[in-house]
């Protein structure tokens, strides 16, 4: 990448993230890597991607799809590029045309047990799993699942894979619905704004009201805040046990 690509038009220097999202916007998102796996024999090319790994609150979420080789979903790529009107449309037409499709879910729990790298790894491997039709391939973007399918682990595979990013956008499109109903549980947090992520809103309700029950106590962000975690009044420690991502998302 030129130096001229790390500032923008008006001569400041981009973010890293800023830097990144040129880059995702430079690719192009196509069938290839399905291509050479249908090529390769495999008829069922299954997806798998997961949203929710930087967050400091909630679940992470994998989706898993196998795209139906007749039917051209338009207009796919990486989830982060994507509106979040579009990213509704199309995973409306993704869930109506793929051959299969399945989300999965690891929640906060379970990340501060086992970190965020294993949660991801398992949350897509359990989406490959529910998957009703069961693939015979893989495309899975940047990692490799514990699974004895074939499969490959492609470095930005949401902005070049259309199957990656048909996953990208149904795990999207599902972990932002369960934000924005954890929203109403915890209102003091922003939920359905930042969507759990480490904006400046989230870091100051952090600040002021300590983490939830559902914030990563893993994360350092959670962890080293000042505040500590409290019961919220209007929930009993047994109620706040037996809540959950599924009783939300139901």
């Amino acid at each position: 990448m030129s130096s001229l690509a790390l500032k923008s038009q008006d001569g400041r220097k981009l973010s890293p993230s800023a830097v990144k999202l040129r880059l995702l916007k430079r690719l192009r998102c196509t069938l290839r890597y399905e291509k050479k796996a249908w090529a390769a024999g495999a008829v069922h090319v299954a997806g798998v991607d997961e949203v929710g790994r930087g967050s400091l609150f909630g679940p992470v979420v994998a989706a898993a799809v196998i795209l139906d080789p007749a039917y051209r979903v338009r207009g796919l790529r990486d989830s982060k590029l994507l509106w979040p009107e579009r990213r509704e449309v199309l995973a409306e037409r993704i869930r109506t045309h793929a051959l299969a499709w399945a989300v999965a879910a690891v929640d906060a729990a379970r990340i501060d047990q086992i970190n965020i790298y294993q949660a991801s790894r398992q949350a897509m491997r359990e989406a490959v799993l529910l998957l009703a039709q069961p693939p015979d391939h893989l495309l899975v973007d940047a990692v490799k699942l514990d699974c004895e399918l074939p499969q490959n682990a492609i470095i930005h595979g949401d902005a070049l894979s259309a199957s990656i990013a048909a996953a990208s956008i149904l795990a999207k499109v599902e972990r932002d619905r369960m934000m924005c109903a954890w929203d109403a549980v915890f209102p003091a947090y922003g939920l359905a704004s930042h969507k759990g992520y480490s904006t400046p809103q989230h870091l100051a309700a952090l600040r002021e009201h300590g983490p939830s029950p559902l914030h990563r106590q893993s994360f350092a962000p959670v962890w080293q805040n000042p505040v500590p975690q409290e019961a919220f009044a209007f929930m009993s420690e047994e109620e706040a046990g037996e809540l959950s991502v599924e009783d939300l998302a139901g």
